[in-house]
C-alpha cells in the first residue's frame, strides 16, 4: 500500500529532510504538537498501551474513549485511523519485528472498516530522537529530528507520550499516572521477549491480558542487586534520555519476574486470560470466568 501526502505518492527512499522540504506542512504540524503542554490523562475511559502492545476500537465504543501510551524514547508511537469507520489503532513499537507488526495493525483496523464504502487510512508517527546509538533512525527514517531536543550536548525526545481521542480523532501530548491494569505483568511479557500483541476486544469492550508464558528470567537476582546506574546503563536503549521512573519501574518488573518464574501456573489458571471491563465510573474491573 503506497504512502500518500496531499494525494501524491511518496518515495520511501527519500531522507527525512527531503520529505520535509517537499511538504513543509509536516514540520509545522509537528511544531504545533511539540508546543503543547502535556495533558495528564486519568484512568476514566482510558486504555493504556504498553511497549509491544496495540489496541483498536471505534467511536461506537461505550467503554474506551482514549487510547494512550508514553515512555517512548527510541520507540515509536503509531496511530493508524480509518477516516470512514473511525476505527483507530495505537501501538507502541520498539523495532523488534516492525514488518510483522505493521501487517498486524493494518489488518486489525481494516477488520473494523470492511462495511465502509469510503475513507482512507491515516498514519501518525510520534517518537524517536537523535540518540547516540541511532536506534531511532533504524526504526524509522521519517521525521526523525522533529522530536529531538538538545541540552548540554545530550539529546532527548521532546514528546514521550501521546493520546488519541477516539470520538474526535484529536491527537495530543499526554502523560498517564495510571498505566494499569496488570502493569508489571504486561511489562514482564515485553522484557522476556514477547511479540507485539493486541490487548483489547472492541466487540466485547474487554481488555484481555494473556495467557503469557516465559522461562525464568536469567540472572534476575544479579540485576536486582545492581545500583540504579548499572541498570540504566545496561538495560536501557537510551540511558541519558529515560524518564525519572524508568529504573524503579524496571526493578518492579524484575521483582515480578522473580516472584512469577512460570506465569502460567500462578497467573493464568487453566490457561485462561485475565479479563477486565470498564465500570460505570470508567475504571477497569477484573472479570472472573465464573461470572460470565
Amino acid at each position: 500500500m503506497p504512502l500518500l501526502i496531499n494525494g501524491e505518492r511518496i518515495d520511501l527512499a527519500q531522507t527525512p529532510g527531503e520529505v520535509v522540504r517537499t511538504y513543509p506542512h509536516l514540520e509545522e504540524k509537528t511544531r504545533v504538537l511539540r508546543g503543547q503542554p502535556a495533558q495528564t490523562v486519568g484512568p476514566k475511559g482510558l486504555l493504556y498501551i504498553q511497549q509491544r502492545e496495540f489496541a483498536v476500537t471505534t467511536p461506537k465504543d461505550g467503554s474506551v474513549s482514549i487510547l494512550g501510551s508514553d515512555d517512548a524514547t527510541t520507540c515509536h508511537l503509531v496511530v493508524l485511523r480509518h477516516t470512514g469507520s473511525g476505527a483507530t489503532c495505537l501501538t507502541h513499537c520498539d523495532g523488534s519485528n516492525t514488518h510483522a507488526e505493521v501487517s498486524l495493525i493494518m489488518s486489525a483496523v481494516k477488520s473494523f472498516s470492511n462495511d465502509t464504502d469510503c475513507g482512507r487510512l491515516e498514519v501518525h508517527l510520534v517518537g524517536g530522537f537523535n540518540d547516540d546509538r541511532q536506534l531511532s533512525q533504524k526504526l524509522t527514517n521519517q521525521l526523525l529530528k522533529l522530536n529531538d531536543r538538545e541540552e548540554k550536548d545530550n539529546h532527548f525526545p521532546v514528546i514521550y507520550g501521546i493520546a488519541v481521542n477516539i470520538k474526535t480523532a484529536e491527537i495530543f501530548h499526554a502523560t498517564f499516572p495510571d498505566k494499569g491494569p496488570d502493569e508489571d505483568l504486561r511489562s514482564a511479557r515485553m522484557l522476556t521477549g514477547g511479540p507485539m500483541t493486541n490487548i483489547y476486544d472492541a466487540k466485547t469492550e474487554q481488555l484481555h491480558i494473556g495467557p503469557y508464558f516465559w522461562m525464568p528470567f536469567p540472572h534476575v537476582d544479579f540485576w536486582l542487586n545492581q545500583d540504579d546506574k548499572q541498570i540504566l546503563q545496561n538495560l536501557s536503549t537510551s540511558p541519558l534520555a529515560e524518564p525519572p521512573h524508568f529504573v524503579s519501574h524496571l526493578r518492579s518488573t524484575l521483582m515480578f519476574l522473580k516472584e512469577h518464574p512460570f506465569p502460567a501456573d500462578s497467573l493464568f489458571p487453566n490457561r485462561k486470560p485475565r479479563l477486565y471491563k470498564k465500570t460505570e465510573e470508567g475504571l477497569w474491573e477484573r472479570v472472573h470466568f465464573e461470572t460470565i
